[in-house]
């Protein structure tokens, strides 16, 4: 597969030079951006092509990728020359966006999909590395579905094909795995510098039992993983960390609270949960 991409921001670079690097029945074409410096960089990072129009990007390549932030896409897709495109499938790499952003992109012959690596790019020089280890998501045309399957079959990736009308819920998804969770953990920083540590023995005094904790809800799933006093169904301590909490705090705290003893009342059917769910409210216990 000939693959190119408009746009050469942190996604678009990684992606490149993944391919580049993984097989060569991959051929990265090239890269074209407005921002002419980010695509001769990309060029010469992906050992391909630096090109001056989109018309160069299309006429090299089989798939063309739209590797730019999510509110230009679609007006990259009104830009392109459609005479150009038939046979070409038109890609892009947003998680929340569906295929159907490439409107009508079917009575030009050509193929949409929307390509999503469940993973966030940090840099472009270096986390492509870690890109072998990436599931992605495949939202589009049946006929650049089953392409791409083969391809990230070939290069040891595993895909999962969803709807495009999960796709808002799925980028949530993704959101909470990643975005959330960093909240989470700079809450629980932000207790343990109250109670007088710095931001760096926080983080170090705590990452046993965070990766742990990860690692154990990526092995044997969140119920089997879950312990602490909502699971117990100990409602004085839970009293007692709403009571010493911010009012913000314990939003947070309330909110993942709830979740938690979704998940009590899957794990333990047979306990009865009511203080807690009281203490959690902020209503008193008899």
């Amino acid at each position: 597969m000939k693959v190119g991409f408009i746009g050469a921001g942190k996604a678009g670079c990684s992606l490149g030079k993944y391919f580049e690097t993984a097989s060569q029945e991959v051929c990265v074409t090239g890269y074209y951006s407005l921002i002419e410096e980010e695509a001769i960089w990309a060029a010469q990072f992906t050992n391909s092509h630096f090109f001056q129009n989109m018309d160069d990007v299309i006429a090299a390549s089989d798939s063309i990728i739209v590797s730019t932030p999510d509110g230009v896409i679609k007006s990259v897709w009104d830009t392109l020359d459609k005479s150009k495109i038939s046979g070409k499938m038109i890609c892009h790499l947003s998680g929340s966006l569906s295929s159907d952003v490439f409107s009508s992109c079917g009575d030009y012959g050509a193929y949409p999909i929307s390509i999503h690596p469940m993973f966030a790019f940090s840099n472009k020089e270096s986390v492509f590395e870690q890109l072998k280890n990436v599931s992605f998501t495949l939202e589009g045309h049946t006929y650049a579905i089953e392409k791409w399957q083969e391809l990230f079959a070939m290069l040891g990736n595993d895909t999962v094909v969803i709807v495009k009308e999960a796709k808002s819920k799925y980028h949530a998804a993704a959101s909470v795995l990643s975005n959330h969770v960093v909240a989470v953990l700079s809450m629980g920083y932000e207790l343990l510098k109250e109670c007088g540590f710095s931001e760096e023995e926080a983080r170090a005094f705590s990452q046993v039992l965070v990766r742990e904790n990860v690692e154990h809800v990526i092995k044997d799933g969140a119920i089997q993983a879950l312990t602490g006093p909502i699971e117990r169904g100990d409602e004085e301590t839970v009293t007692k960390h709403l009571g010493v909490l911010k009012d913000s705090q314990k939003d947070m705290y309330r909110a993942c609270g709830n979740q938690l003893l979704s998940l009590s009342k899957v794990k333990n059917p047979e306990r009865d949960y009511e203080k807690i769910e009281r203490a959690l409210k902020g209503e008193k216990n008899q």
